[in-house]
């Protein structure tokens, strides 16, 4: 705050104020050139920027009993209009004071309501509260709350030492259950990978037998079609091979040696111009 007891002054675009008449209050100023009678009239000027407030690490008690260290910082700002303005001036004698002070209370009264669990993962949703309640509460001082943040939520050191070591106990589950994971996810990939390749055996061995059943069937065909033709010649030569090994006598005709007329002596023909010739191999020595 600046007081001007000068008949001319400039008030600034983040600048706001009141005249006062002889000591009492006479009107709202805003940013501009102004003029004022010297020691009749008096200028207060406010900024109304937000200010920055900090507040020191001070000692809660959660609602489990557990005493930790909270810090945090506060942006607030006067009202921009004439009645905030003069609020600012007549309610309150130190307004920066006074809302540090009703933070510092209202940030130990959010903090007893929780557990310590819960005050170090609701960091968001204290700094909510504070800034809803405190917002109602400096209204009546013609000041507005921006924004509340936590800062600093520090619990003692055995107890920090407890965390580290949940913490780490927890991770090392965590650890242990992906390996556990891994693994059977590996067996699952040998058991499937056996799997396949009895199959593919399988497989192999059924089109090795289907080849085989084809191929006898190819042959059956052939045999069927090129063999059972021919089976009366072929054993008409096993016959006559066979008689001529044992000096028997056979008859050639005009369509060749007919086996079936190997019938033991050759019969007497009464035609002398028969066509055909008997024929008796000579005997051996």
């Amino acid at each position: 705050m600046r007081i001007i007891i000068s008949p001319v002054y400039i008030v600034r675009q983040y600048e706001r104020g009141i005249v006062e008449f002889l000591g009492k209050y006479s009107r709202f100023v805003e940013p501009g050139f102004h003029l004022q009678w010297p020691l009749l009239n008096v200028t207060r000027i406010r900024d109304v920027r937000e200010h920055t407030m900090d507040i020191e690490p001070q000692a809660v008690i959660t609602k489990d009993n557990v005493e930790i260290q909270v810090d945090g910082l506060i942006w607030v700002r006067p009202g921009l209009d004439a009645e905030n303005i003069k609020k600012t001036f007549y309610s309150i004698d130190d307004w920066t004071l006074a809302v540090i002070e009703l933070a510092k209370t209202n940030l130990r009264q959010e903090f007893g309501q929780l557990t310590l669990d819960d005050s170090l993962t609701a960091r968001e949703r204290i700094s909510s509260n504070l800034q809803t309640v405190l917002d109602q509460m400096v209204a009546d001082w013609g000041l507005k709350v921006c924004k509340v943040e936590i800062r600093l939520i520090d619990p003692p050191e055995d107890i920090k030492k407890a965390m580290h070591k949940q913490k780490t106990a927890e991770q090392e589950r965590r650890a242990m259950k992906l390996l556990a994971t891994g693994k059977f996810e590996a067996a699952e990939q040998e058991k499937l990978a056996a799997i396949q390749i009895a199959e593919g055996r399988r497989e192999a061995e059924i089109r090795v037998a289907e080849g085989k059943a084809r191929a006898i069937q190819l042959v059956n065909e052939a045999a069927e079609r090129y063999f059972v033709g021919n089976a009366k010649d072929l054993k008409r030569l096993e016959v006559t091979e066979a008689s001529l090994k044992n000096n028997a006598k056979i008859i050639v005709t005009e369509r060749g040696i007919s086996p079936q007329l190997i019938l033991g002596d050759l019969p007497v023909s009464t035609h002398t111009d028969r066509e055909d010739t008997a024929v008796s191999p000579a005997k051996e020595d």
